[in-house]
Formats: structure tokens, C-alpha cells, sequence
């Protein structure tokens, strides 16, 4: 089976770099919060355009902690999105908030700026887009949107490392931005890791309070806090491959090029849009494939042996743990319609091929049990 990632092509490349940090941490004697974990945040820091960059132990508290520095807590409205992974809507909870799901733009499968502005209400307190497959949401009116109404803006950036909206860094526009090392993110780890930034030294302070117990000095306690602390052979690894990262973004694009110009005349499949105003880091290259198609295609596919992936497949707010009263038709039908191919940075050529030919083979298997209208029956929305 042909997966959907592979992480052994870059991590063979870096091997020789990779044990060596690792060997000369294990001979400090220094693991936590060790030189690495410093040194690391300084490099991103620069890497980023920000003043400050405060490592944590998953990209999960670095929500949690973002969240928590602002000061939101019990009922304060986090205007967000409901199709991506259910971290960010976790922490917004976590907290004591209360998330607000609002639709996604059709092309981008990002926060929609028009319906933002049109949730706001006296308990809004915040807007959480998420970068989604490394694409970047429209920022400018979101952060227009936010100065009006005197709210805060944190950017979940778990898959969007490297992008950038208008030449500026993602996770760099609002005022913090949180991070994902997870192993098979752009810049990934061997195992858990995080990142929160921000250009405001006394909320950095705050979070590496938060980061530690809330210990100022040991034994000292300032705040309560959690222990979420970056760990030093996890830095250690993560400067080695943040030297290699922007190659690795370039060949995903390229990759990802590679990917729309096969399935420019593929029928019934539609390729991620690029916008004018960011630059795609592609975690994933997601299609649509509409018309009740999706499951049949992914189906076809699997039997020709090539592994796809349906992010996500049910919205957040039809989810025991996050239920709401909404239904959101763009959210919805990128639910049915969205599709990831297989994707890394070092993708043959070749498998390209494969997985483009296998899509289009399930296509024109499918046309033979179409309807008379041309599409497939629409599977049920779950109650």
C-alpha cells in the first residue's frame, strides 16, 4: 500500500545530524529546558520574524497555554472554525471558554473573514483561525475585524510552519501564534513538541511561567501553572531539521504543482487553489471531489493500493465532546467533498503518476453508477 506520508526519506537524509545531537544532549546530562531548548527558541524566533518564541511540550498546550496568557476563561466567545482537528476547539475548553463555529471559505477551507464579522456578539473575545494544510487564511480582514471589536487573535500554525500571508510569517500577525512539531508536521519531531509566539515580552514571561509549574525560581511559585516544557533532545532535533526546512517546503510546492497539473483534466476532481496572498506550505494536498463521489473514489483508490486520507469527516459541532446547534453548508460540504493524496517533500515522481492515474481510473469506474443527474446518492449528515 502506497501511504499517505512516509517520514524515512528525510529522516535517512539527516540521520548522521540527527544521532549526533541527540548523542551530545545525552552526554550534557542536561534534558530539561537544556541550551538546545534555548537556542532553539532563539533560531525560530529569527526563523519567524518574532520577538519571542517560548518552546512546549505539544502543540495542543501551546493552545492551551496561548489561550490561558490572553486571560479568556468562562464565558468568553473564541470565534473559530469546526472543520480541521478537534486540538484548538479542546483548548478553547480546557480554559473555561466557549467556542463559536463559524463557516469556512469554499475555496480554502479557511475561517470565512464575512461570516466572522457577522458572529461577533458582546461576549466574543477572540478569533482562532487555523492555517489549514498549510494554507493561510485571509488575515487582513480578520485582524481588521478583531481591532473593531477590540478582540484577540491567536493563529493556530500546527500545519502551516514555513507559510507565509503577504511576506509575513503565519503565527507572526496575530498576537501569538501557536505551533506543532508532531513527527509528520512540516518541521516535526520524534514525538511531541510545540511552539507558542509572540511579540509581547511580558506575555513570553507569562508563558514560561505557565510552561513550568508557574516557578519563577525554584521552589517559588508566581501562578499556577502546568508542566508543558519543550524537551531538550526534542530541540535538539528540531534545530537540526529547522536548517533544512525551507527545502523541504519548496519541494512540497513543487510536489504539489506536480500533483494539479496531472489532474487538471481529471473529471470530477478538484485541486487545492493557491491565493494571491500567502504562500501554501502543503501538509496535505487536499481535493474535492463533489457530487457524492468521495467515498467511492477513496474506495477505488485503496483497491489499486494507494492510501488517501478524509479530513475531516465530520464536523466538530456533530462531535459528543464539542456539539453545538449549527450547521454550517460550507463546512459541511467540504466535510464530504475534501480528499488528501499522498504528499512529503521527497514524493517521486513516479508515485505521483500512480496516485493521479489510480483517481482517474476510479472517476471513470464511477461513471458507470451515476444517476441520471449525473451524481452519485448523497450520503446521509449525521444527526
Amino acid at each position: 500500500m502506497l501511504p499517505i506520508v512516509t517520514l524515512e526519506p528525510q529522516t535517512r537524509a539527516v540521520h548522521s545530524e540527527l544521532m549526533s545531537a541527540i548523542e551530545k544532549v545525552v552526554a550534557s546530562g542536561r534534558f530539561i529546558l537544556g541550551p538546545n531548548v534555548s537556542a532553539f527558541e532563539q533560531e525560530v524566533a529569527e526563523y519567524l520574524g518574532v520577538g519571542h518564541a517560548v518552546g512546549v511540550s505539544s502543540g495542543t498546550d501551546a493552545l492551551v497555554l496561548g489561550l490561558r496568557v490572553l486571560g479568556l476563561g468562562p464565558g468568553d466567545e473564541v470565534l473559530t472554525t469546526a472543520f480541521t482537528f478537534q486540538a484548538h476547539v479542546e483548548a478553547i475548553l480546557q480554559v473555561g471558554a466557549v467556542p463559536v463555529f463559524v463557516d469556512i471559505d469554499a475555496k480554502t477551507f479557511n475561517l470565512s473573514p464575512e461570516h466572522v464579522a457577522a458572529a461577533i456578539t458582546p461576549a466574543t473575545r477572540a478569533i482562532l483561525p487555523v492555517h489549514l494544510f498549510g494554507q493561510a487564511a485571509d488575515m487582513d480582514p480578520l485582524l481588521e475585524t478583531a481591532q473593531r471589536h477590540s478582540l484577540v487573535v491567536i493563529e493556530d500554525c500546527a500545519q502551516s510552519f514555513g507559510g507565509d500571508y503577504k511576506g509575513r510569517s503565519l503565527g507572526s500577525l496575530g498576537k501569538i501564534g501557536c505551533f506543532s512539531f508532531y513527527p509528520s508536521k512540516n518541521l516535526g519531531a520524534l514525538g511531541d513538541a510545540g511552539l507558542v509566539v509572540t511579540d509581547d515580552p511580558v506575555l513570553a514571561r507569562t508563558l514560561m511561567l505557565l510552561r513550568s509549574h508557574g516557578i519563577s525560581e525554584r521552589y517559588r511559585s508566581e501562578m499556577l501553572g502546568y508542566n508543558a516544557r519543550l524537551d531538550e533532545l526534542q530541540a535538539a532535533v528540531l534545530r537540526v531539521k529547522l536548517k533544512y526546512v525551507n527545502q523541504w517546503n519548496a519541494d512540497r510546492r513543487e510536489a504539489a504543482r506536480y500533483y494539479s497539473k496531472l489532474l487538471a483534466d481529471c473529471k470530477g476532481i478538484v485541486p487545492p487553489c493557491e491565493t494571491p496572498y500567502g504562500t501554501h506550505t502543503y501538509h496535505r494536498y487536499t481535493v474535492r471531489i463533489p457530487g457524492g463521489r468521495r467515498e467511492g473514489v477513496a474506495e477505488k483508490v485503496r483497491e489499486a493500493g494507494v492510501e488517501t486520507q478524509v479530513c475531516y469527516p465530520t464536523p466538530l459541532y456533530r462531535q459528543a465532546p464539542f456539539r453545538a446547534p449549527v450547521c454550517l453548508p460550507e463546512t459541511e460540504r467540504a466535510t464530504r467533498e475534501a480528499l488528501c493524496l499522498p504528499l512529503w517533500a521527497e514524493i517521486p515522481r513516479g508515485v505521483q503518476e500512480r496516485v493521479a492515474e489510480s483517481l482517474r481510473s476510479a472517476q471513470l469506474t464511477l461513471e458507470d453508477k451515476e444517476s441520471p443527474n449525473g451524481e452519485l446518492a448523497m450520503p446521509p449528515l449525521d444527526s
